[in-house]
């Protein structure tokens, strides 16, 4: 029997004899009308001789119906076997006949006509062998779709730049998504407890960036991010059995520029640290202000950005607007499915608060990986560069991260390097190379069907030159996190 991407085994009207005698060295076939079929919760009925069935291809409206966005993705089919039964490849996983599938559905993405999980924060790609984590259910032709994260730290940093705090972060992330022609609308909301941490942030060596009060720049802290850290929406259209258009547009959004923002990269988003090298790779994630247009052709996607650089002000619950001044431009390419590649450049206008009239350049290249060791381990990791450049002085920085899963376990760690001219906090301060190595683990426990309970530690070496040992201490400084989790998915 035929069915839409898919083709059933049906028995031929006569097997050869070399195929019967094959059969009853196996067992005698059983009867039609007694047997069980494993996967079934009744008895099979007799199926008639004559051979496969076609069954009517699914309209438009069907196909909507069965899929958020596009139609639904293809399974392949298989030609008949010697023994003249067709064979049934299902890439997806086993599916019950009951209407319960274990595991999920293939699902095209927001942009294009491949697996969801190719799609990550704004529209940056990761491969599609990631985890997709996230509730699911319809509501008539609308997919909706929900996570969360919400961690509880408490941070210590040695040394005489270093500090102690409690603080809370993560984020809360609500996704609609419906069927617009032949493509996909779809709309995306998410939002961050960090401005309850304060305009101080909290103590992490060797970070710099933007401003939290509108007076002083935050060196050896990590800045908090505005409550809304996304009020997006977006547009795509097939024009090809593997190509599309797309058009993006955020109040706040992610520009088409750098790697997954940290917090959505498999590879660390266990951490509850931020990176020191988040102002060469992914600051613009939280963007008040942003169009993007990109093209899709199968593995290969091309976007580019108009939007306001400028960071965030000292206000933290609000939303505001600016001119769309700034471009960026991305090149990804993902070439199978455990691997995503990107390179990208960004011209920002005035991104500084406390350095009106300066602008930026900024170029960034990155590799994701994600793959599983067997049945219970995953693993993903990430390595990326990306460059500032500014009046005249141009500073490079690279990330490296893993992450491996097994049953509730997760351990992680990240290496980065990064030349700063921000740390003695002057005008015309030369670039310091420091570093910082960090590792941690969590394991989680089930308290409810979408709901886990989760604790673990962190411990981070950091690495400073000797000019710089009279701020932070002769021997290399040290920070420890120990963090709960509760997270929805």
């Amino acid at each position: 029997m035929n069915m839409p991407g898919m083709t059933m085994p049906m028995p031929a009207q006569k097997a050869p004899k070399k195929t019967q005698r094959k059969i009853s060295k196996k067992g005698t076939a059983p009867k039609a009308g007694r047997a069980k079929d494993p996967g079934l919760e009744h008895e099979a009925h007799p199926v008639p001789p004559q051979g496969p069935i076609e069954t009517p291809a699914p309209t438009p409206t069907d196909q909507a119906k069965t899929a958020p966005g596009r139609a639904p993705m293809q399974m392949p089919q298989q030609a008949p076997t010697e023994g003249g039964e067709a064979s049934l490849q299902m890439p997806m996983g086993p599916m019950q006949m009951d209407g319960h599938a274990s595991h999920p559905m293939a699902m095209s993405g927001a942009f294009g006509r491949y697996l969801e999980e190719r799609e990550t924060s704004g529209t940056a790609w990761q491969p599609d062998s990631s985890r997709h984590a996230g509730l699911m259910a319809m509501r008539g032709d609308w997919t909706l779709m929900a996570h969360g994260l919400l961690n509880l730290v408490y941070d210590h940093q040695s040394g005489p730049r270093g500090g102690n705090k409690a603080f809370a972060s993560g984020m809360l992330m609500g996704m609609a998504r419906r069927p617009l022609g032949q493509g996909t609308l779809q709309l995306k909301a998410m939002v961050s407890p960090d401005p309850f941490m304060g305009a101080s942030g909290y103590p992490l060596l060797l970070a710099s960036g933007e401003t939290a009060n509108g007076r002083d720049r935050l060196v050896d802290r990590q800045h908090p991010h505005d409550f809304f850290m996304e009020l997006s929406g977006s547009v795509s259209q097939d024009i090809g059995r593997t190509s599309s258009i797309f058009l993006y547009a955020g109040l706040p959004g992610e520009p088409a520029f750098g790697p997954p923002a940290f917090m959505h990269r498999e590879s660390i988003l266990d951490s509850p640290e931020a990176p020191i090298t988040h102002h060469w790779l992914d600051s613009t994630h939280i963007t008040f202000g942003v169009v993007t247009a990109g093209l899709v052709l199968d593995r290969l996607k091309l976007d580019a950005s108009r939007f306001n650089a400028r960071e965030p002000d000292q206000h933290r619950w609000n939303i505001e607007a600016g001119a769309l001044d700034s471009t960026s431009i991305r090149l990804s390419w993902n070439p199978d499915r455990t691997l995503a590649l990107q390179g990208s450049w960004a011209r920002l206008k005035d991104p500084e608060q406390l350095e009106p009239g300066v602008d930026q350049e900024r170029w960034s290249a990155s590799a994701l990986w994600a793959g599983e060791f067997g049945p219970a381990w995953h693993a993903a990791a990430t390595i990326a560069w990306g460059r500032k450049s500014s009046e005249g002085h141009t500073d490079d920085a690279v990330a490296a991260e893993a992450s491996l899963k097994h049953g509730p376990w997760t351990i992680f760690s990240r290496a980065e390097w990064t030349e700063n001219r921000e740390l003695l906090g002057l005008v015309d301060s030369p670039a310091f190379r420091v570093g910082k190595i960090s590792i941690g683990a969590i394991r989680d426990f089930a308290i409810a069907r979408h709901l886990s309970f989760g604790a673990g530690g962190l411990l981070a070496l950091d690495f400073v030159p000797e000019a710089l040992h009279p701020l932070y201490g002769s021997g290399s400084p040290t920070g420890a996190m120990g963090f709960v989790r509760l997270k929805l998915d």
